[in-house]
This record gives C-alpha cells, structure tokens and sequence, in this order.
C-alpha cells in the first residue's frame, strides 16, 4: 500500500521483515484481483449466530475460546471509528460483555489519535485499550511507554489466526503489542451502476480505460468522480494506488520508509498522473472547492443518491464503503457495483489498512478483550454486520452477509504475508496521519492547484523530512 526480493514495512522506523516477493507477489496480486473483480456478484443475505455456554469452571465458552468471568471489571476502548462502524463495533463488544460479565466502554477519540491518547494519558483517564489504524501509531505509543505488551492467550491467538505478515505489523521490535482486528482493501472504485447503463460505460482494468470511462459518463450529463478531500486520508489512498502501480513495490517500499525524497521522480510521475483526474474542474463533484468540502462518507452517499442523477457516477475508497452505501437505498451488488483500481503500470496495486487494538492499561479484562479481538468469535460477528473485513484467516467465509464481501474476504486470506500496508499509516503521524498538516495538508493543497506538482513534492518532502528526522 511491490517484484525482487522486497520488504514489508511494519512501521515509520527502518526496522523491516524481509520477505521474498518476486512471482508470489504476483500471484498474491492476481488473487486479490480476481477475488475482486467478481465484486459485481449480486448481494444476498446472510447472518451468523454466535452463542455461548458456561462451563464447570465458571468460564464462558464459545467455539474454541473461553473467557475468563469478569463480573463487576469495567475496561473502555477508544477508537475513531463513527455511525455505522462505531454502532457494529458495539455489537462485538456487547458479545464480550455477556460472555464475561464486564462492562465495555466506548470511547470516541478523534484524529491523529495519537494526540487524543496524549491527552487522555497525561489527564491520568487513558483508554484501557486504543484501536489504532497506523503500524507507526503502535511505534509511537510503544516509544512513549504508553503500549503494554500483549499476554499469553492474545498472542496464542495471534499465532492460531494471523499470517506472520499481519502479526509482524502490529509488533515492535519483536514483541507483539496489536491485534489487527480489522483490514481493508483500499484499491476499489465503486460505481453507480445506472450511471453506467445509461452511459454505456464499460468497467475500466487500466489507468487510460478509467480515463476513457470517465468521459463516457461526462458525456452522459453526469459528473465521474466524488473525492471526499475533506478527509486528507482519501487523497493519501488516491496517491499510493497510482504510485505503488505505477512505481512498483520497491519504490513503494524505499518512499513508505523515507529512504528515498518526495522530491523523487516517481513522485513527480505520480502526481501528474493524478492531475489527469483532479486536475478536470468537471471530472470532481463540485469542482476543487467541493471537493474539500465533502467529508468521506458524504463522497459515497452523494455517488448513490439522486435516481439516475447523482452528484457523481464513481467513488474511490475500500471495501468498508459498503457501510455508507447501506445508509442510502441503493444495494450493493446491484445499485452499487465495484471494480479494482485500475492498473497505472504493469500490475494492478493492491493496498492494505488496518486497526490494531493496543493494550493501554495491561489488567486482566484488557487482555481478555485483546484475546477476544484476535479470535474467530469476535471478527465472525462483526463479519456478519457487513462492511468489514478480517485478516484473520480462521473466519469461515460463510460469516460474510454477500457475495461481495465474501469475495473480498477470500482474496485479503489467501494473499498471506504478500501485501502492501497503506503507506501514509506507515510513517510517523506528524506526516501520514494528522488533519491539517503534512501529506493530508500537502495532498489537499495539490488537489486545489494540481498544477504545481515540484511545489507540492518540495512541501512533502520537507514534512516527511522533519517527521521522519532524516
């Protein structure tokens, strides 16, 4: 979020777990490519039950996992995470509380969360676990002493359910401190499937296929592409699909790392591969400005409302899209349909995220809860609530409420270890992951003046530089 011998990057430091790429890389890529172009199955309906007995030692078990009895412990978890999202998380925690008898806080926490942690630990209220969405965020909080390790039976679990990929993510120096709970595939651009009927638009496999789609629903009398630019994240995820593409896993790597400068000409190249979308006033739902008025999930939901006059005909973000198509009538698999990101190279990109839940306050609740997250029991809950997907490859695909997601599911599982983590996360908050400044602030500026591209390297390249301290 790479073909040679290449490295999956765990953090914002140069520490690295070298793993062999080459053809497996590519069959890892072919994978979840295919598994991603069935995506425009039709959605069917689907749920799981998860119950729950007490055994003679006055433990509850469900499936494999037992936990331990926790009446009267109160433990909060802090998360960014809103609407939708937030509510099906409440689900998975809920289950917890039955199961063990504690009660489980939410704790709404804003961006970068890091500082909202800061806040709360030196207020002496921290969470007692904090759901991080950046590997450089667990670094962070590990160098600060904030992170507590995780214990015997979360890491027992970690080894049962995680490839070696995901478990070297979420740790520091070799000891484990995050449980992935949740993953992405940020390499999707879903569509208005009237838009495109009406068209004639044909779903693109190729950067200059996208370009061509693109004025064929111009041409319609409807505006391609809504881009959330409120949210900086977007743009990051628009910029490392066309450079991991385009650039290749390397390069992404030597960037991720900041072992090469923004001032690279890789860089350069694309960026002025992304002006050819953002830089068309009318290819963008409201022009530039508009664009930096319009906060993610309103992106997706203004591609999906209107009949067949939407604001735009196409969104660009991850699976986890689905969540706000659900909060408008159109159907996923038959209103709402998705395709890769289309190929800017030789490969099409393949790019990952996560939340890692991270232990604050190390008691034993805490880290039944960090056991919990990294079990089948707690991801085949929230699988079944939609818009959600697990790394976690002992997830019956079954759990999953469609086609879709189930597709998706199948794909993220069978690339292991061979994956390329969402590069903005990687680096140090202050630069990938902070609103109003460094790649957010650098990507929102170039998406307003998408002409200025040495401008925009020569101001990410002095961000990363200060944040990266090289």
């Amino acid at each position: 979020m790479r073909t040679t011998s290449s490295t999956i990057r765990t953090s914002s430091s140069n520490r690295e777990h070298t793993v062999s790429h080459g053809k497996r890389a590519r069959r890892a890529a072919a994978a979840l490519a295919a598994g991603a172009l069935a995506l425009s199955l039709a959605a069917c309906g689907g749920d799981d039950d998860d119950g729950g007995d007490e055994n003679t030692g006055g433990e509850k078990t469900t499936g494999s996992l037992t936990l331990p009895k926790l009446d009267g412990e109160t433990i909060s978890v802090a998360a960014v995470w809103t609407g939708t999202e937030q509510k099906n998380f409440k689900t998975v925690l809920s289950e917890f509380e039955d199961r063990t008898g504690a009660k489980v806080t939410f704790v709404p926490a804003q961006d970068p969360i890091i500082n909202f942690l800061g806040s709360k630990i030196a207020g002496g209220q921290p969470p007692d676990i904090a759901m991080l969405p950046q590997p450089g965020a667990i670094k962070q909080a590990v160098e600060k002493g904030w992170a507590k390790p995780l214990g015997t039976e979360a890491q027992e679990q970690l080894k049962k359910n995680y490839s070696q990929g995901w478990q070297d993510i979420g740790s520091v120096d070799g000891k484990p401190y995050g449980v992935y709970y949740k993953a992405a595939n940020k390499s999707l651009i879903w569509y208005n499937t009237q838009v495109f009927e009406n068209a004639g638009a044909a779903e693109p496999k190729t950067w200059d296929e996208l370009l061509n789609t693109a004025r064929t629903v111009y041409d319609s009398g409807v505006t391609p592409f809504s881009v959330g630019g409120a949210d900086g994240w977007t743009l990051t995820d628009w910029f490392e699909n066309v450079y991991l593409s385009q650039a290749g896993p390397e390069k992404y790597d030597q960037l991720a790392a900041h072992e090469i400068k923004w001032t690279d000409p890789s860089v350069k190249e694309a960026l002025t591969t992304l002006a050819e979308v953002w830089g068309k006033a009318d290819y963008v739902a409201g022009g530039a400005q508009g664009a930096l008025q319009t906060e993610f999930p309103a992106s997706v939901t203004q591609t999906f409302t209107g009949g067949d006059q939407p604001k735009a005909g196409m969104v660009y973000e991850g699976d986890f899209v689905q969540v706000n198509i659900g909060e408008t009538k159109a159907e996923v698999g038959t209103d709402a349909k998705v395709f890769p990101f289309p190929a800017v190279g030789d490969e099409a990109p393949v790019v990952s995220g996560g939340d890692a839940a991270v232990i604050l306050k190390d008691s034993k609740a805490a880290q039944a809860l960090a056991t919990f997250l990294a079990s089948p029991d707690a991801a085949t809950i929230h699988a079944g609530l939609g818009g959600y997907l697990s790394p976690n490859k002992n997830v019956d695909a079954s759990a999953y409420p469609n086609d879709v997601q189930r597709k998706m599911a199948e794909a993220l599982v069978a690339a292991g270890d061979d994956f390329r983590f969402d590069m903005s996360d990687q680096a140090p908050q202050a630069f990938g992951g902070t609103p109003g400044k460094g790649e957010w602030k650098a990507l929102q500026d170039f998406l307003k003046n998408p002409g200025d591209v040495a401008g925009t390297q020569q101001q990410l390249e002095a961000d990363a530089a200060a944040a990266y301290g090289n």
